[in-house]
């Protein structure tokens, strides 16, 4: 009871809530605008997080990626331009009811179950996350390598839909992990010769780089293509809203149950939940017809969906240290940074940081109603800021950024040539997301497998003889056989989609 009164004494400081409130309109700005996604956001803020306190630091973190989540609804809505990937999923259906004339409607119900969504995925972690804990104080060396194994499966395995892909992108990820010291021998690994490297990949600039500075030359390459918005009057957004819940409120919990399920796993992400979710709403809908025509049922169970697995992606991240998203990749970041180190412990140690983080997500979404209703109405404004001013901003607090994550210009040239090694991968296809959680979990992969092969003298069976290790270990083992079949040709050929059916996202 103690730490939780004094989470609230934290939170409810006058600088905090400053914070939360300057990073939620930080984060529906970048969020409205087409192609800042909620990582970029999140990645943005790191350096400013580098000079605060934890509390204010995850509030800013938050705030912004929550506000974005939801802010990426107003370009998809207007723009047919999904101002995040979360939002890609239902980005027609949106587009479809505007030019129907019910933007009204349509906003209004991205609003009210983005909300509403939110605080059950909030919900979910604060019931889950310190139950789990308790189980995890148990794990030792052998149960954390096969969650990093089974995080790294996850990543290829739900994040892309070509598993090749997907791995070759992963590989990438765990041999730049490699760089740097050797934690069993201390000998120095893949640095020739410089001394910046010895340290390893710092993973901030790679990552602002991976996100950011990617995806600012894909704006550049286009930026003489310009945007076409709708020209429709917001009115009333409650208008017709109770119908919408009256008609679809399972679809609410549906969507949000897997998208908080979704989230929690490693890897997957508020877009991956969106679109799994829109695909089961179509499914089980008695109108499936309907959708793609305008049809506000899959938008219920998508934006309930995306916003409910930013709770859930936090379960794992601050349960076992293992990032459920790209998001949760950088809060883990911030909180070794900050003297946090992310795993069942931190529930004994700083339980007070724990609930002040809970009461944050809570904060974040009931804010989110009045300004995501000031977004709205004002969207037409925001969405007006011409590319040729906004991207060289952006660059500049990149640079910076940077800078400061290694007080030189290492950081600023290792941000740079990750930037156009991420752009240049995704031109290809292949996605940055496992390189990015291949980079992440490399470390705690590397270091437990040395530790768990010290202890069992070099027997791989003693990976199997504690229970839970043995239970993780079988599931990751029959993930990478269904894999494996994905990848053959008698595999692929049992997916060859049906004449007349759609390709799944």
């Amino acid at each position: 009871m103690h730490a939780i009164e004094t989470a609230f004494r934290l939170v409810f400081d006058f600088q905090v809530l400053g914070v939360i409130l300057a990073s939620a309109m930080f984060g529906m700005f970048v969020g409205a605008m087409p192609g800042l996604t909620a990582t970029m956001a999140t990645a943005l803020l790191v350096p400013v997080t580098f000079f605060m306190a934890p509390v204010p630091a995850l509030g800013a973190i938050v705030t912004a990626t929550a506000m974005a989540i939801f802010a990426g609804d107003i370009p998809a809505a207007m723009l047919r331009m999904p101002g995040t990937p979360a939002s890609a999923a239902y980005a027609d259906e949106s587009y479809e009811m505007t030019k129907k004339g019910q933007l009204d409607l349509c906003m209004g119900t991205n609003l009210v179950f983005s909300v509403l969504g939110g605080i059950f995925g909030v919900v979910v972690l604060i019931l889950l996350a310190p139950v789990l804990a308790e189980v995890a104080i148990n794990f030792s060396s052998f149960e954390y390598f096969w969650l990093a194994c089974l995080g790294l499966t996850c990543a290829v395995f739900i994040g892309t839909g070509d598993p090749v892909k997907g791995l070759l992108s992963l590989f990438v990820g765990l041999a730049i992990g490699c760089i740097g010291i050797d934690p069993a021998a201390g000998q120095a690994r893949f640095t020739f010769g410089n001394v910046d490297l010895l340290s390893g990949i710092n993973f901030i600039p790679t990552l602002i780089g991976m996100f950011a500075v990617s995806e600012l030359l894909r704006g550049a390459v286009t930026l003489d293509k310009g945007l076409t918005m709708v020209q429709q009057h917001v009115g009333n957004l409650l208008s017709g809203i109770g119908g919408v819940w009256r008609k679809y409120w399972k679809n609410f919990f549906r969507g949000s149950i897997l998208g908080t399920v979704i989230g929690a796993l490693p890897g997957a992400g508020a877009d991956i939940a969106a679109w799994v979710s829109y695909a089961v709403s179509k499914k089980l809908s008695k109108e499936p017809e309907k959708f793609g025509t305008g049809h506000i049922e899959g938008i219920v169970d998508s934006t309930s969906a995306n916003n409910a697995a930013l709770g859930g992606a936090w379960i794992p991240a601050l349960v076992f240290g293992i990032p459920g998203d790209s998001i949760t990749a950088i809060v883990i970041g911030v909180l070794y940074m900050k003297g946090m180190n992310p795993g069942p412990s931190v529930f004994l140690q700083t339980p007070e940081l724990i609930y002040a983080v809970f009461i944050i997500f809570i904060l974040a979404n009931i804010v989110m109603f009045p300004l995501g209703w000031a977004a709205i109405k004002s969207a037409k404004q925001i969405l007006r800021v011409p590319r040729n001013i906004l991207l060289p901003v952006i660059l500049i607090f990149c640079m910076v950024g940077s800078f400061a994550m290694t007080n030189s210009l290492y950081g600023v040239v290792l941000m740079v040539v990750m930037g156009v090694f991420g752009w240049l991968l995704e031109e290809h296809g292949i996605p940055v997301a496992p390189l990015i959680l291949g980079l992440v979990l490399g470390e705690m992969l590397e270091q437990n497998f040395m530790t768990s092969m010290i202890k069992a003298d070099g027997s791989f069976l003693v990976f199997f003889e504690r229970p839970i290790a043995g239970v993780l270990g079988v599931c990751t083992l029959v993930i990478w056989g269904f894999m494996l079949w994905r990848i053959l040709p008698f595999g692929r050929r049992a997916q060859v989609i049906p004449e007349g059916e759609v390709a799944p996202p």
